[in-house]
């Protein structure tokens, strides 16, 4: 056994440990607890959980790959990101904690946008629930794509073996997700967030104190632009750049966490610590991927079309021989990436369904022992179809970044409007609300397969037209009734204690 292989079985260990934890310690528990953790969730659980979930193996392979082939115009993702989760925190997550629990206590996204307007026309759930189902599926398939390849790295046995590669890593989400619900999955998510910062941080610093780089690939041919300056990047990688930013409203396994949290303080704590983890993480990407053109060995990938694997590649060229075992702990970062995104949205999905479709509208007395096993039935289905989108041969379904790209541009544009407007708006009504939903999924998914080519990234158009639709539609359709009206001034006033 290698110390590669010995660092992967102690990291996997560990996280089905905590599995283990949570389903014996949930026994008895609810649906509230499996799906939201009893809104008892602390300040750095909160913030880590969120920020481990958001970024995915994409932060460790598909984001610097990107930049490692494409240049420095996809800096401008990690800027819009950046910003957006600051954003995200600031102006979002408290109100959102607060408007969800006078929404009648709800626990999904779908449950508070119709709670939000004192509906019992189960329709906005329905719609909500199922593009939650295409989208986190898609999501999750990005997921695998990035644990088969690093597992196919630490094991060259797997290569002629991709499939069990993938099966394998799908299996340990599985696994702890179906077990443990979101207490388990945030609390692995805290522990894989600070072990991605810890990768993130040190590879670029042993590549500059460490390793010898060839700086020149920087300088700036006779008249020409630096090529480390992001304003070299044309006006569609900057705007389609920041527009990543305008997903974040829209991610449900994101803003869930803030539904989960105990109170304004540890809001308040959990928006520091998330913000600056994003920055430092994102930085770091950035850093890795320009340092990686400086580094010979690393010139090759992009030649190869394997620029993804720039962080692997980096780790086993740094971190070999006597720190072989470090490298294993290194190389599982970018497994506890791609594992706290899948776990995430696994149980976002599962929660939508059995919370939004299977109890209102197909077994409306279901027990609670009943929603939580129907719950993770649902997780071992939807792991299921995206191990197949995984294991497919199609280019886009190799591709971590197109498989990402895809995902985020379908919830932001769906649910990025929709949800600012519930939380800002008096005047905004179901009907506007179901508009927005199916505008912007419908915009962003015919932009991705007819209008591409056009090199503006489809989350722009969609989530202009989600909030065009909702707006109009709002304005056309008949105020909110006074008791609607009351509840939207009862969430401001309220306190979170």
């Amino acid at each position: 056994m290698t110390p590669q292989i010995a660092a992967f079985i102690v990291y996997f260990a560990v996280v089905l440990g905590i599995g283990l934890i949570f389903f014996f310690k949930s026994k008895g528990t609810g649906e509230k607890d499996y799906f939201l953790g009893g809104r008892s969730m602390g300040p750095w659980v909160t913030a880590l959980s969120a920020q481990a979930s958001d970024m995915s193996g994409w932060l460790l392979m598909g984001f610097p790959g990107s930049i490692l082939a494409f240049g420095m115009g996809q800096v401008w993702i990690g800027i819009g990101l950046a910003l957006g989760t600051a954003a995200n925190w600031i102006f979002i997550a408290r109100r959102l904690r607060k408007f969800s629990q006078a929404a009648n206590d709800s626990i999904t996204v779908p449950q508070y946008l119709s709670n939000r307007f004192l509906t019992k026309n189960p329709a906005l759930q329905i719609i909500c629930a199922v593009v939650f189902l295409i989208f986190f599926t898609i999501y999750v398939a990005s997921s695998f794509v990035a644990g088969q390849k690093v597992f196919i790295q630490v094991v060259p046995q797997l290569e002629s073996n991709p499939n069990l590669a993938l099966l394998i890593f799908a299996a340990i989400i599985i696994v702890y997700t179906f077990l443990g619900g979101f207490k388990a999955v945030c609390w692995t998510d805290f522990f894989q967030g600070l072990m991605m910062l810890a990768a993130l941080l040190a590879v670029p610093l042993v590549l500059v104190f460490v390793k010898d780089l060839d700086y020149s690939v920087f300088e700036a041919a006779d008249g020409g632009v630096n090529p480390l300056n992001p304003f070299s990047a044309n006006w569609k990688d900057i705007a389609s750049g920041l527009a990543w930013g305008l997903g974040y409203f829209g991610m449900p396994h994101i803003i869930v966490r803030f539904m989960s949290t105990k109170n304004s303080k540890v809001l308040k704590k959990s928006a520091t610590i998330g913000i600056v983890w994003v920055v430092l993480s994102l930085g770091a990407a950035i850093a890795m991927a320009i340092l990686g053109r400086a580094y010979a060995p690393t010139q090759a990938l992009v030649e190869a079309g394997q620029q993804e694997l720039i962080f692997v590649s980096l780790v086993q060229d740094i971190f070999s021989g006597p720190w072989a075992f470090v490298a294993g702990l290194l190389l599982s970062a970018i497994v506890a990436a791609a594992m706290s995104t899948a776990d995430s949205q696994l149980l976002v999905a599962s929660s939508s369904f059995t919370s939004d479709i299977y109890k209102p509208i197909f077994r409306k007395k279901a027990s609670d022992k009943e929603t939580l096993w129907v719950g993770r039935i649902v997780v071992l289905i939807i792991a299921v179809i995206a191990y197949f989108i995984a294991s497919s041969k199609s280019e886009g379904a190799a591709s971590i970044m197109t498989l990402v790209d895809n995902a985020w541009g379908g919830f932001g544009s769906a649910f990025g409007p929709v949800i600012i407007l519930s939380l800002f708006w008096k005047r905004f009504t179901y009907k506007g609300a179901i508009a927005g939903v199916v505008g912007g999924a419908l915009v962003d998914v015919l932009w991705m397969n007819f209008l591409a080519d056009t090199g503006i990234y489809e989350l722009l158009p969609g989530f202009i037209a989600g909030l065009l639709c909702a707006v109009i539609v709002s304005l056309i359709d008949k105020k909110p009734s006074k008791e609607v009206e009351e509840l939207y001034e009862k969430a401001l006033s309220a306190e979170i204690e």
